[in-house]
């Protein structure tokens, strides 16, 4: 790629260091700059247009350039445009946007009953971490801190979110994870399963490891057990049949607490409006971003049940204060745009087409498993993703890790599809407005692309 020298490419290289992102890549090659985007479409600065494959970062839930929620915040802005909620204050759209999701909780065993608002996922996980080390310690068991999640689990990168985080990029050169952060086996069927063994008789094996982990850990010294329901920057691993039942089963026999991370499943991306929901889960803390406000502005936020209330409410009634915060947490403009994200998700009947479009996208993308460089099809509702490979018998792609991910996603990008490469699997998250033509539009790219990696690697 050739830049003028003052090109808006060129100008970012020069000064903007970029997440997940080779540094001296970037420097030599310049970035894709867009410039504006619409419905499922995004263009660049160039004029070149996009199906948003990706949902930007599998968020913008209603799709791009929303005139209500531009008006949501246009009006926010003008009648109180900041304001905290530290120290006993307030204000409306807080209120009525811990209202509304108290009032989305699913129905649970142990019912959610607050919330506390954050500005992103890593930030709301990382609360997480300091309400469970807090409610540790206000119960007596200081011992009991240490937090289990999966290899292939992606939480978030603040330090504590990216030590429950379960891969390498996360890690490496970050001296991460931190003590007291374990990890288990993912639930990768496909990839992880014994010869002949059903995805059964793995969820069992799977379970069986976490107990093992418990024991030899002391089950006094843990405190949660962290998942997504569908697994997202991991690969979009849908768990196998009795993996959620399995799992909770040992959480429950070790009075262990559940938190279900719904960054990305939740708000409708699987068809219902929480992953916990399509997967028969019962946590105790939920956490929620990206698509709670098609993230048009940052916001999160975290429900939690009254057992994990209770004895952070009690602490703070010793010591005086809940001592965690942040200036923006609940911010009002972007919680006024995350309430009408809401009314839009529910007026427009957005998850009735999550369940009608998903079928059609997940048929056209799974007809491409007898492609020679897919070895799977995988996902539910509007999230899914195929991983390449070069020999089906051997699940391997090219010698290097993520080559051919690479390849596949730069010639769909070329073809006019945003995709998301993890490792060899690429990734489908597309806004929930996709219409059949467009998922079809879409595969269409995605066989092309298919097509033309194996012509030129002869396969």
């Amino acid at each position: 790629m050739t830049h003028l020298p003052n090109s808006i490419e060129a100008r970012d290289a020069r000064v903007h260091l970029h997440p997940y992102t080779d540094a001296r890549t970037l420097e030599r090659d310049g970035p894709v700059v867009m410039a504006r985007g619409e419905g499922v479409h995004v263009w660049d600065v160039n004029g070149k247009k996009y199906i948003e494959g990706m949902s930007g970062l599998w968020s913008v839930g209603v799709g791009f350039s929303e005139p209500r929620l531009v008006a949501a915040a246009t009006k926010q802005m003008a009648e109180l445009p900041y304001y905290h909620t530290f120290a006993m204050r307030s204000h409306t759209p807080a209120v009525e946007l811990a209202e509304k999701l108290i009032e989305l909780a699913p129905q649970l065993d142990r019912p959610m009953s607050k919330v506390f608002f954050t500005n992103s996922g890593s930030e709301a996980n990382d609360t997480v971490v300091k309400m469970i080390w807090y409610r540790a310690n206000a119960m007596g068991q200081p011992q009991r801190k240490k937090i289990i999640s999966r290899i292939k689990g992606y939480h978030g990168i603040t330090v504590a979110s990216a030590s429950m985080t379960g891969l390498p990029a996360n890690h490496g050169s970050f001296d991460l994870p931190l003590p007291g952060f374990l990890h288990t086996g993912s639930p990768h069927h496909w990839r992880e399963a014994e010869a002949g063994e059903s995805e059964e008789a793995f969820s069992a094996r799977r379970a069986a490891e976490l107990e093992a982990m418990i024991l030899a850990e002391g089950p006094d010294t843990i405190a949660a057990f962290i998942g997504e329901p569908v697994m997202g920057a991991g690969g979009v691993i849908v768990p196998p049949k009795g993996y959620w039942a399995a799992i909770q089963a040992v959480l429950k026999k070790y009075d262990i607490l559940l938190i279900a991370d719904e960054v990305i499943n939740g708000f409708g991306r699987t068809g219902n409006m929480w992953g916990v929901e399509s997967f028969g889960m019962q946590p105790d803390i939920m956490v929620m971003s990206k698509q709670l406000s098609s993230s048009y502005l940052p916001i999160s936020a975290i429900m939690l049940n009254d057992r994990v209330f209770d004895p952070i409410a009690d602490e703070t009634n010793r010591i005086g204060t809940f001592g965690h915060g942040f200036t923006a947490g609940g911010h009002p403009v972007a919680a006024a745009v995350a309430l009408e994200n809401i009314k839009i998700i529910q007026e427009r009947d957005l998850l009735g087409n999550v369940r009608a479009v998903g079928p059609v996208m997940q048929k056209r993308l799974a007809a491409l498993a007898g492609h020679p460089l897919i070895g799977e099809h995988r996902g539910v509702g509007l999230i899914a993703a195929l991983e390449l490979v070069t020999d089906k018998s051997a699940k391997v792609a090219l010698e290097k890790p993520g080559a051919l991910g690479a390849k596949v996603a730069g010639l769909m990008f070329e073809g006019g599809v945003i995709s998301r490469a993890m490792g060899d699997a690429l990734a489908f998250c597309p806004p929930m407005i996709i219409t059949e033509a467009q998922v079809n539009e879409m595969v269409d790219v995605v066989e092309a692309a298919l097509d033309q990696a194996a012509a030129e690697l002869a396969l």
